[in-house]
């Protein structure tokens, strides 16, 4: 990955843009999304949401690279423990698809993610600062639950691009380009049984930071604007403003690290306790983080445990963590996860308020009984399967 895409100097400042892949890559991508939805031309609701992409090339062939992707879609969580900074899983997404050295998309059509396709794509020339082109690229989505469309929802959009300049930052050099679509487009597809846009109109604005050493983009920021009249006569309107930047990570190695961690929970005392391995990363599970009945509330003596979690956690600050909720079987299925999640929401606020990740580096999920580990037929089963993992993640 780190080819030079161009020789650049002041006595020649052309740069050629183009994609390098280099086999048995990975990098991660985090995009925030402010997003303000408006129904009918009153406000809706506020949304903040966290993309996470975990992104790895297993093979490159003729300039081209083969992409394995893994989306996660966030959202803040905010629940009876009173946590709304720390971001719940949503939505995973898997995909795989060719991508060339220009930018060019070879996906399958089942696959809903990535939402922007063809995008950026560069000429197959040297370009200049102030140098502009055009080309068609194309916008997917997964309507499913907003719609009752069962399909991915694809529409194309004309993209312009001008290549500003290059800075130089960190002691690396970026191109930036600014990237933009202004789009019209009435669909001529219905799907019965759905509500289904009969109009789409709007326009997304992107200033985009190009790594011209790694040859690929290195962040962007973005402000939009989409509004959708819908089959029923209902319009929505969905605008704010959205960033993303790239994470490059070493490889863990999970073997190691689970070795540190057991070594240092056994240091600070703890019993009940176990670290696994897996293709996440590495998963401390604490089955004596205790809660009262059916409560998602931290005792006192619960936090001077976790301050002791939080400094094994402070040595490997690159990585991201998720903190999982369980409980035993018992009460209602919706009960459990409910009650599952808040707990890993109190957990995961209470190490946010620790400093021992930001916001954007930690992620919360509740899976109520459906991982036990134990037999909830006993006591001793059921108390081990109310539990809260925490997972270093490997990408």
């Amino acid at each position: 990955m780190w080819a030079v895409c161009a020789a650049l100097s002041w006595a020649e400042p052309t740069v050629r843009l183009e994609y390098v892949y280099e086999e048995g890559e990975q990098y991660r991508v985090l995009s925030t999304v402010e997003q303000d939805v408006w129904l009918n031309g009153r406000f809706s609701h506020h949304a903040t949401i966290l993309n996470r992409i975990s992104i790895s090339v297993p093979r490159v062939s003729d300039g081209r690279g083969y992409h394995r992707a893994i989306f996660v879609t966030s959202e803040e969580a905010v629940g009876g423990a009173g946590i709304s900074e720390v971001f719940t899983w949503g939505t995973e997404y898997e995909s795989e698809f060719w991508r060339d050295r220009l930018g060019y998309y070879e996906i399958e059509p089942q696959y809903y993610m990535p939402v922007v396709r063809d995008v950026p794509v560069f000429p197959d020339r040297p370009l200049r600062p102030g140098e502009t082109w055009s080309a068609a690229g194309n916008e997917v989505h997964d309507f499913r639950r907003s719609f009752g469309i069962p399909e991915p929802y694809e529409f194309p959009i004309p993209v312009t691009y001008r290549f500003l300049s290059v800075e130089k930052r960190d002691g690396r050099e970026f191109a930036l380009i600014n990237v933009r679509y202004n789009v019209y487009y009435r669909p001529d597809r219905r799907y019965p049984g759905a509500v289904y846009p009969v109009r789409i109109s709007g326009y997304s604005d992107q200033l985009l930071y190009w790594d011209l050493r790694a040859g690929r983009p290195h962040e962007y920021e973005e402000r939009y604007e989409f509004v959708f009249v819908l089959s029923s006569g209902d319009e929505v309107v969905y605008e704010g403003t959205a960033g993303a930047r790239v994470i490059e990570a070493s490889r863990m190695d999970r073997s190691l690290i689970a070795a540190e961690v057991r070594r240092d929970l056994d240091e600070l005392g703890f019993e009940d306790q176990d670290v696994v391995e897996d293709e996440r990363g590495v998963t401390i599970r604490l089955d004596n983080i205790l809660f009262p009945p059916d409560s998602p509330l931290l005792r006192a003596s619960e936090k001077e445990k976790l301050d002791g979690i939080a400094e094994i956690l402070r040595r490997y600050p690159e990585r991201d963590i998720l903190i999982s909720g369980h409980t035993a079987l018992a009460g209602t299925e919706a009960g459990r996860m409910q009650l599952s999640q808040e707990r890993a929401a109190a957990v995961a606020g209470y190490l946010l308020e620790l400093g021992v990740r930001d916001r954007d580096q930690m992620i919360l999920r509740g899976f109520g009984a459906t991982v036990p580990v134990a037999d909830n037929a006993t006591e001793a089963g059921r108390r081990r399967n109310r539990r809260v993992e925490i997972t270093i993640l490997e990408n």
